[in-house]
C-alpha cells in the first residue's frame, strides 16, 4: 500500500480522502489479520487443536503478524522498537480487535466451518467470507479513529514526515 496523501490535519480531510485513508487503513490491517488468522486456523486445523484453541492460536497470530506490517515500515525508517511498538498499538488494536471478534464469531456460526478440513472448500469459503465481513465491519472504527487524527492517522503521519 502506498501512502500518498498529504493532509497534515486529519480534522480537515475531505469525506473522500478520509474514506480513501480508511479504505488503506482497514485493507492494511485486513492482510496482517488475515495472514495470522489464515496460518493459525491452518495449524490448528492440521495438528488437530480444538475449536477454541485454534480461535485462540488465529487471533494471537493476527495481533502479532497485524502489529508487525505497521511497525515494519516504521522501524525500516529508522525509529526505534518501542516508539514503533506504541504507534502500532494505538493504530491497530481497535481495527484488529473487531476483526478478531467478527471473523471468529463468522466462523463459529458457519456450520461446519471449524470442522472442516483444510482441503475442503468449506473451510476456505466460510474463511474468505468471515475475513470480508470482518474488514467490512472494521472500515467504521478505522474511519472514526482516521478523522479524529488517531489510529493509522499517527503511523499515516510518520510515512509523510518520516
Amino acid at each position: 500500500m502506498s501512502h500518498q496523501h498529504h493532509h497534515p490535519d486529519h480534522e480537515a480531510a475531505e469525506p473522500a480522502d478520509l474514506n480513501a485513508l480508511a479504505r488503506s487503513a482497514t485493507i492494511h490491517c485486513l492482510i496482517g489479520c488475515g495472514i495470522g488468522e489464515v496460518l493459525g486456523m491452518v495449524i490448528g486445523t492440521a495438528i488437530g487443536l480444538s475449536n477454541i484453541a485454534t480461535i485462540i492460536l488465529a487471533v494471537i497470530l493476527a495481533f502479532i503478524f497485524g502489529y508487525s506490517l505497521t511497525m515494519r515500515p516504521l522501524l525500516k525508517s529508522g525509529m526505534p522498537l518501542g516508539q514503533a511498538a506504541k504507534l502500532a498499538l494505538a493504530a491497530d488494536t481497535a481495527s484488529i480487535t473487531i476483526m478478531e471478534i467478527v471473523d471468529n464469531l463468522i466462523m463459529l456460526i458457519i456450520p461446519g466451518a471449524m470442522d472442516a478440513h483444510l482441503s475442503s472448500p468449506r473451510f476456505w469459503i466460510s474463511l474468505a467470507v468471515a475475513l470480508a465481513i470482518a474488514g467490512v465491519a472494521a472500515f467504521p472504527v478505522n474511519r472514526w479513529l482516521i478523522k479524529r487524527g488517531r489510529g493509522h492517522a499517527l503511523v499515516h503521519s510518520h510515512h509523510n514526515h518520516g
